[in-house]
């Protein structure tokens, strides 16, 4: 499997830089035999004398004698930049092991950036050299890194990469929000779209709102991505609660104890954020504007059949005292019945809701329609016909939003495999 190597020639911190990185390089080098197949990356300090007329970066890629392919120097800003550029240079090249070299006291803070930055998608081996350098102007130890605790290291490293993703240009155009006319404006509310964040992986471009350990959009960059929405949208990160999926009918009501997962969400809470997650799946809104109420659902196929729709508005109904007639919920984009199939006897169980919602009954994989099946549920619950919307986009009159049809606009993991984003459906009460 493909690796790729990282070498540590920052903090460096004496008079002789230049006699420094070339200790470290041929340190590197003999313990590679000098040579290597594996693409090398060096990381060196902004402030260094890297670049410079003095020190040039070809001299950098002359040390390393014996590889078959020249070094890429990352003299960058800051190691949130170097690091930022290396992960996209591999993701480029879709590599997703990582040896990193580099010091004993450096490695802690590399960590903490590969927690920050990268996933469980990626697997790093960390090789400790570096830590015996000496020469006369530079006593042994005091180039291999700074003696800063951990937690101070981790903030300074939080905050550095926060500002530096803050500055990163939007991908993909404007981030768009779609919005119902029938919810009240005493609630805030609305779906994302994908345009608008910083993801730049090409099923994940560019609004991704959840960091899955197994893709390779990291935590820094979803949470970007979610600043962003709040600033366009009103609400700040803090107050943001994301549903915990597992595709079944469990509902939290906030201020209990919450459940280890669960696809519905309620609350009566004033400024707090609810939000459910969807990529196919239906992000469900729910209101109530007497009551001052809320819910959120994800729904999915199994959730649908589970009665995910109906467990949320139960809760509210059962928990706040809402009424069904005063509720109203919005279906949120969804992979439509042009695009979703499922085996006979799963097929089956939707047309017993009601023959229009599969077509094909008889062929081996049914076309259905999760949308339709959740606005009957909802209204054999007592919800009335005209509480309840598909969200369309502005200005098209016919826009019933099919998520694998829309890729200018949605993710879906039908259309795009296992390593696709997410786009949600937020409310809250003003």
């Amino acid at each position: 499997m493909a690796a790729v190597t990282v070498v540590d020639l920052t903090h460096v911190r004496c008079s002789q830089y230049d006699i420094c990185v070339k200790q470290r390089i041929s340190e590197f080098c003999a313990l590679t035999e000098n040579g290597s197949q594996e693409p090398v990356f060096c990381i060196t300090d902004p402030e260094g004398s890297v670049g410079t007329d003095r020190f040039p970066r070809s001299s950098i890629q002359e040390m390393f004698i014996g590889f078959s392919n020249s070094p890429q120097v990352l003299c960058k800003s800051s190691l949130s930049a170097a690091l930022y550029s290396f992960k996209q240079a591999i993701d480029n090249e879709d590599i997703s092991n990582v040896k990193v070299v580099t010091s004993s006291r450096r490695r802690g803070l590399f960590q903490v950036y590969q927690e920050l930055l990268f996933t469980s998608a990626y697997n790093f081996e960390y090789r400790i050299l570096f830590d015996n350098l000496s020469h006369d102007c530079c006593p042994a130890g005091q180039c291999t890194g700074s003696s800063s605790s951990s937690s101070a290291q981790a903030d300074d490293a939080k905050r550095e990469l926060s500002t530096f993703l803050q500055h990163l240009p939007a991908l993909r155009g404007d981030i768009t929000i779609l919005r119902s006319s029938l919810i009240s404006d005493c609630f805030g509310h609305g779906y994302s779209t994908r345009t608008g964040g910083i993801s730049y992986i090409s099923t994940l471009s560019s609004l991704n709102l959840f960091c899955n350990p197994r893709r390779k959009d990291s935590r820094a960059v979803v949470a970007e991505n979610l600043r962003r929405l709040g600033l366009q949208a009103g609400f700040h990160p803090q107050q943001f609660n994301l549903i915990k999926c597992n595709h079944a009918s469990d509902v939290w009501v906030m201020g209990k104890p919450a459940p280890d997962s669960y696809d519905g969400m309620v609350t009566n809470r004033v400024g707090v954020v609810i939000a459910a997650p969807g990529a196919d799946c239906m992000p469900l809104l729910f209101t109530d504007p007497v009551a001052k109420v809320i819910g959120v659902a994800h729904a999915g196929w199994k959730g649908t059949l589970m009665g995910i729709a109906m467990a949320t508005m139960n809760a509210m109904v059962s928990e706040f005292g809402s009424r069904p007639a005063d509720i109203v919920c919005v279906i949120g984009p969804s992979v439509g019945p042009c695009c979703f199939t499922l085996d006979q006897d799963s097929a089956r169980k939707f047309h017993a809701i009601h023959p229009d919602c599969v077509r094909h009954i008889d062929s081996s994989r049914p076309y259905v329609d999760i949308r339709l099946a959740t606005r009957i549920l909802l209204e054999r619950g007592g919800i009335k016909p005209e509480h309840i919307e598909d969200i369309r986009v502005p200005h098209q009159s016919d826009s019933t939003l099919c998520t694998s049809c829309r890729p200018e606009l949605f993710f879906s993991h039908v259309r795009d495999g296992l390593n696709f984003g997410t786009q949600i459906g937020f409310l809250w009460i003003k």
